[in-house]
């Protein structure tokens, strides 16, 4: 018999607030993470102007959290990650 597994990912969307909550990092702070592009959104609603946010951003802000508790500028973490 044949099995076959497939992995499903489900990948969440946030507005920005949430964003700012799940990452522990103030809203202002996301807001000039997105503005020097450490961050970037994942996409735009195009009727509200809203902007979403994914999983993979969620992480990207706990690797610059950990990276900034070892020292880094955010001018060596965005080179380091990008």
């Amino acid at each position: 018999m044949l099995s076959l597994q497939l992995e499903v990912k489900i990948n969440n969307t946030y507005l920005i607030k949430d964003l700012a909550y799940l990452s522990g990092y103030s809203l202002y702070t996301v807001k000039y993470y997105l503005k020097i592009g450490l961050i970037k959104e994942a996409s735009r609603s195009p009727e509200t102007n809203f902007r979403y946010f994914d999983d993979a951003t969620v992480e990207r802000l706990k690797q610059i959290r950990i990276l900034r508790k070892q020292g880094k500028s955010l001018e060596e973490i965005k080179n380091e990650l990008l």
